[in-house]
């Protein structure tokens, strides 16, 4: 673990590690994230998304002095466990983030929440955190993890596909997404395959999907994932064959370098970008460029929302984390400038938003990114609140 002074910290490239001075005590945040390995931008860009709000706030949050303490979980539940048990018991932690995979979260969540730490999520959204297991310390600032797909399935009804063919990995996100889709899509299923987790070769899948003959493909694949499985299809011929369809996951900026042409054109599902226009977003938009020498994906957004979020409940109460029932009222009422515009929480403490579809296009200086094209919901809402017993 290292504990960031998130005002003056550094890559230390030569290392490989993120490193700094020893931080000025604060109000302690322990983000839980991955840095390594095939999921590591997504980590990445969290961390460098709550990094960017501290650093706007000369270290503090809120007005209030913060303590990050990052850790790299490597994608590993275990291992993730391990530090949340660290952070809670050794470190004293009154705040948790970070953490991108559903897998990770079931496993560190509830336990975290159960010791009075507040846990607020700026990525992963499992439907049982949403529902049955939901709790009043645990708070989601990107959303519960069907919406985005559940957006997928109203468009492409929309636009009269009758045939599609599903495709994600088999873990509490895969299997959210595919639920999440066929909530709103009205069509027939061609295929429902579920890949392993962190697969690279989708060759044989490929070949089963070209058999189906489907009239278009609906895949959740995040990081890595998506990156070779958007490569291998159009390398297959079937790009022009068959439309693909997915969320932002698979077509944001990191993504969308690693991938290149193959992705040109493809309609994908968001509740961010960086054209939505409003302040907020604009300044982050730029403030991140200019701090970190890059475009800001959807992780980044959701990274600064959720350090955002944090600030404006550390403001209500003055720091002092021992007015809980304070703090946990000021997250709930959301009162900041979110860069997606309109956001408010649900009954269980995930958002209600609205959610775009945007299109992967070259801009003037010839780079892939994605424009907004249309909103498929107004403030949604998933469909787990009502299972929520606060």
């Amino acid at each position: 673990m290292t504990r960031i002074a998130t005002t003056v910290a550094v890559f230390a490239a030569a290392l490989g590690i993120f490193a700094a001075p020893a931080a000025a005590e604060g109000v302690k945040i322990g983000m839980i994230t991955t840095t390594s390995g095939g999921g590591a931008g997504l980590g990445i860009d969290i961390r460098d998304g709550f990094d960017l709000a501290v650093r706007q706030g000369g270290g503090k949050l809120g007005g209030v002095a913060v303590e990050v303490i990052v850790a790299d979980d490597g994608q590993k539940p275990e291992t993730a466990k391990q530090i949340a048990d660290r952070m809670v018991q050794s470190d004293k932690v009154a705040i948790m983030t970070g953490i991108v995979w559903s897998n990770l979260a079931m496993a560190v969540v509830p336990g975290v929440v159960k010791e009075g730490v507040f846990y607020i999520s700026p990525n992963a959204g499992p439907s049982a955190l949403a529902g049955k297991m939901c709790d009043r310390n645990y708070f989601n600032v990107a959303w519960q993890n069907d919406n985005l797909h559940e957006a997928m399935g109203q468009y492409v009804s929309g636009k009269g596909y009758g045939n599609v063919y599903l495709m994600a990995p088999n873990y509490p996100a895969g299997q959210d997404a595919l639920a999440g889709f066929k909530r709103f899509y009205k069509g027939g299923i061609a295929g429902e395959v579920y890949t392993k987790l962190g697969q690279t070769d989708y060759a044989a899948e490929i070949a089963t999907l070209r058999a189906a003959r489907p009239d278009a493909v609906f895949f959740f694949l995040p990081g890595g994932m998506g990156i070779n499985f958007l490569k291998q299809y159009a390398q297959a011929g079937l790009k022009e064959q068959i439309p693909v369809f997915g969320p932002a996951f698979s077509f944001d900026e990191t993504i969308l370098k690693a991938v290149g042409d193959a992705a040109l054109g493809v309609i994908n599902s968001s509740q961010w970008n960086a054209d939505i226009d409003n302040a907020a977003n604009k300044a982050f938009v730029a403030d991140f460029i200019a701090t970190y020498g890059r475009r800001p994906s959807l992780y980044a957004s959701q990274g600064y929302d959720a350090a955002r979020l944090i600030g404006s409940a550390l403001a209500a109460v003055g720091g002092d984390m021992s007015k809980a029932d304070a703090f946990r009222d000021a997250l709930g009422a959301a009162k900041f400038e979110s860069v997606r515009g309109a956001f408010r929480f649900g009954a269980n403490n995930h958002p209600i938003q609205d959610i775009y579809v945007r299109e992967v296009y070259a801009n003037d200086k010839g780079e892939l990114t994605n424009r907004i094209v249309g909103k498929v919901f107004t403030a949604h809402q998933d469909a787990y609140v009502g299972e929520c017993k606060m």
